[in-house]
């Protein structure tokens, strides 16, 4: 039995939820984000929160109830506070910059990469060498984060590349004499 999907998805102040059959729409001060839910979970709204349920008592059931009602969670979170991941660009000559709806990546090879940033999404540099990407739906902004990273993931022996700014690279010994 889910523990998660237990308790009901709290809706703060300024926030509003919408509950239209299988369909959730939310909306607050960073914007609207809406998504369609499985036919495996029943979503209900009350005076405390949205609640979700299993439809059934299958594996499928059981497994999306806990999933659905974090996505709910995460699509509340992102209205209010939003979703920011930091990413590290380390390397000599290596840089970015935002410039209008573009993200320029220098990042060692012959051209610059010029990465469109998407609809939703907010990138600024605040160093040349730190990005900083955020916006309301998390699903977005980690794949964003990660389009951006596999441009030039980090390798081990200098550490060269971009990485989470939390991310720890495991450092290698070059060759010997």
């Amino acid at each position: 039995m889910s523990r998660i999907g237990k308790h009901p998805v709290e809706i703060p102040e300024g926030v509003t939820c919408e509950v239209n059959g299988q369909e959730i729409v939310v909306r607050g001060k960073n914007g609207e984000l809406k998504a369609q839910a499985s036919k495996e979970v029943k979503i209900t709204k009350d005076d405390k929160g949205i609640l979700v349920r299993p439809c059934d008592e299958s594996k499928q059931a059981r497994m999306l109830w806990g999933t659905w009602k974090n996505r709910i969670r995460n699509m509340v979170k992102g209205v209010t506070e939003g979703f920011t991941v930091r990413l590290e660009i380390n390397g000599v000559g290596y840089r970015a910059a935002a410039e209008g709806k573009n993200l320029r990546l220098q990042l060692g090879y012959s051209h610059d990469i010029l990465y469109a940033i998407p609809e939703g999404i907010q990138i600024r540099c605040e160093k040349p060498t730190v990005v900083v990407i955020s916006g309301a739906d998390s699903q977005r902004v980690g794949q964003v984060a990660a389009e951006i990273r596999a441009y030039r993931k980090p390798e081990p022996y200098k550490g060269k590349g971009v990485k989470y700014e939390n991310e720890y690279i495991v450092r290698k010994e070059g060759k010997k004499k």
